[in-house]
């Protein structure tokens, strides 16, 4: 097998043990990798390592969704929308164009319903205002126009829609794509190592030592500052520095669900559950997502999943507004759950405000928690500037000053890179133009190298399930430049593969023999 430069544990674990670091962030979900991929374009020597899969929790778990966030509105949350709305477009225009795309969302008006159409018809027009109109103008439409774009549509009832645009991605692949973006720009991570306990120097965490889950190897890692950044486990890492440590954050459980489509659907839906909650109806890797649910949370972070309540209240809420015959419990194909890490603090979960809860530890160590996919750059960078300006120092004065808007890896039109795909070949040898379409969208101009690897074993061109886009060209690079090391770090996160059923016993086996 041959390995990359930068995925080769072995290599990693002896560059991690031998050099001195400036910072060492532990936890590689949305704000480890984003703080860590800031440090590196500053010019520090940076190193993130996961006792899981990068964005293997709570980053992949999300509504995949890069929003503006039209429900902060009902809280008069204006100046935080307007901050979103410009994340949204920068990533949706300068760094990610090929990851994440627009969507059409409807907001159904039913007789009866929280809200009238008076109210959500001022209410999207004030957030395409915020988005300076960039997604159109946010307006009312007909019942007949609704069900145009939602053949699902439930019409009984049914007044009108309020239509405002927002847009949406796969987090997995962003995730993934962003720790490329890190490395590319210096820095030093590994997945699936473990921290077993922090490195300490007159009293100041200095490190941590390390165990790598898939060959039980013990080493450690030196830093002159280090970023607890690992989510909904930071105090579990706060009481390794201090046994003292009191809880900072709660938890709260998002479940989803996900449907095979009956027919194609143009819009998503955004249903008003109550005053402040609603539920989403997106289409989403040629499927239906379904969500979501939040609930506080007190058990293992490890063990989160989504349990039959969890799922019996997304279809109950999903079929407000979506006909019974979309919601058959024979075409889920996967259901999951997330932990929000909110503030910690008394009241309701549902009311806990969604920011970023920083804290520094008696030996120094600054943990982090919060954050969000649409604002994770921002938030990044936020964190970053923090830790350059701590009392002391710790960084250094000369750190270089961060680019506005450093494109994610692969940036390209994924209509052009998807053309380039299907032409590129003899016309008898032609990608199907579903997985030109597919490796364009989750790749962007990466899509390239993919299409190198089929023509030197052409065998790698192949399905890996006749019902799905996914190839085998995917696995293997995935192997070999993109930290996949277990199956399902391959079939969860680096494919679509679990979201549409289709990761059997015997992908499983053949995918566990290429990464053996």
């Amino acid at each position: 097998m041959t390995t990359a430069i930068g995925t080769d544990r072995a290599e990693i674990r002896h560059e991690l043990s031998t050099t001195g670091y400036d910072l060492l962030v532990i936890g590689g979900g949305i704000l480890g990798t984003s703080v860590t991929w800031m440090a590196a374009q500053a010019g520090l020597r940076v190193a993130m390592v996961d006792a899981g899969d990068f964005a293997g929790a709570t980053s992949s778990a999300s509504s995949k969704l890069v929003h503006g966030g039209l429900r902060y509105l009902q809280t008069g949350n204006v100046k935080l929308v307007a901050e979103n709305h410009r994340e949204r477009r920068a990533l949706a225009g300068d760094i990610a164009p090929h990851l994440v795309k627009p969507l059409t969302f409807l907001v159904p008006i039913y007789k009866g319903g929280p809200h009238g159409a008076a109210k959500l018809g001022a209410g999207v027009f004030l957030y395409s205002a915020l988005s300076v109109f960039g997604d159109g103008m946010g307006k009312v439409i007909t019942p007949h126009q609704a069900l145009a774009k939602v053949p699902a549509l439930r019409t009984e009832g049914l007044r009108a829609a309020a239509v405002y645009g927002d847009h949406q991605m796969n987090d997995s692949r962003v995730a993934v794509m962003t720790v490329r973006a890190a490395v590319d720009a210096g820095a030093t991570v590994l997945n699936h190592a473990e921290v077993v306990g922090l490195r300490t120097t007159g009293g100041s965490v200095t490190g941590a030592d390390l165990r790598d889950r898939l060959g039980g190897a013990e080493f450690g890692v030196s830093a002159r500052l280090v970023l607890n950044a690992t989510g909904p486990w930071v105090d579990h890492l706060r009481r390794m520095e201090d046994p003292d440590a009191a809880p900072s954050i709660r938890l709260s459980k998002g479940a989803h669900l996900v449907m095979r489509r009956h027919e194609p659907w143009k819009a998503a839906l955004t249903t008003p559950i109550d005053k402040y909650r609603v539920s989403f109806a997106i289409p989403w890797e040629d499927h239906l997502l379904l969500g979501t649910t939040d609930e506080a949370y007190e058990g293992d972070p490890g063990l989160v999943g989504a349990t039959e309540a969890d799922i019996t209240q997304i279809l109950d809420e999903a079929g407000h507004s979506v006909r019974d015959s979309q919601l058959r419990r024979e075409d889920i194909t996967y259901a999951f759950a997330g932990l929000r890490v909110l503030p910690g603090g008394p009241g309701e979960v549902t009311a806990a405000k969604r920011e970023t809860v920083l804290t520094r530890g008696a030996g120094g160590m600054l943990s982090v928690a919060g954050g969000k996919w649409t604002t994770y750059r921002h938030i990044g960078r936020h964190v970053f500037d923090t830790l350059a300006h701590l009392p002391g120092r710790p960084l250094g004065d000369d750190l270089a000053d961060i680019l506005p808007a450093v494109p994610l890896p692969g940036l390209a039109s994924p209509d052009a890179v998807a053309m380039r795909l299907w032409t590129d070949r003899d016309p008898s040898a032609r990608m199907d133009p579903l997985v030109a379409r597919h490796l364009a969208s989750h790749y962007g101009s990466i899509a390239f190298d993919l299409a190198r690897l089929i023509r030197e074993d052409p065998a790698l061109g192949e399905r890996i399930h006749p019902d799905g886009p996914d190839i085998w060209a995917q696995v293997v690079y995935a192997r070999d430049h993109e930290w996949a090391a277990t199956v399902d770090d391959v079939v969860r996160r680096r494919t679509t593969l679990t979201v549409r059923g289709l990761d059997t016993p015997e992908i499983r086996t053949r995918i566990a023999g290429l990464l053996a």
